[in-house]
């Protein structure tokens, strides 16, 4: 792997910034995955926002160590990462993942093994808000 990046942070994400930090003349393909506030979850609707908590150091440690397995295990050129905090609007993005390697396959599959196993390891804890209430849910 040529080149890769994690940020965990409280502004907001702009997925083309990632798409042009992992692109290269030398790859094929590039794979950008945006992660959006909807308006439900598996049992609510009028989901107005969430909101991010995060151990930060934790979660670019974990999410780094993600990111090598999917480069020990396809071949990739750049994978970047960035996972929002605080509150978040519907329709903002709250998590990208790009990666770009020389084929699809491989961008393909190490951006879905990054996106799930970051939703699965690492310490991020998601609230979601809507009108008259509030809940902690699990995964980012």
């Amino acid at each position: 792997m040529r080149l890769s990046r994690v940020r965990v942070r409280s502004d907001a994400i702009d997925p083309q910034e990632l798409h042009s930090f992992v692109a290269s003349p030398s790859t094929g393909a590039t794979v950008v995955f945006v992660g959006t506030v909807r308006d439900h979850s598996e049992d609510r609707t009028g989901v107005t926002h969430l909101e991010y908590e995060v151990y930060q150091d934790q979660v670019e440690r974990v999410v780094s160590e993600i990111v090598d397995e999917a480069a020990a295990r396809w071949a990739v050129e750049a994978v970047a990462v960035d996972h929002r905090t605080g509150s978040v609007l519907l329709g903002e993005p709250s998590v990208v993942v790009a990666v770009s390697a020389a084929h699809r396959d491989a961008a393909f599959e190490a951006a879905r093994f990054v996106i799930d196993e970051l939703k699965h390891r690492a310490p991020i804890w998601k609230k979601e808000h809507w009108p008259g209430g509030a809940e902690w849910s699990q995964g980012s």
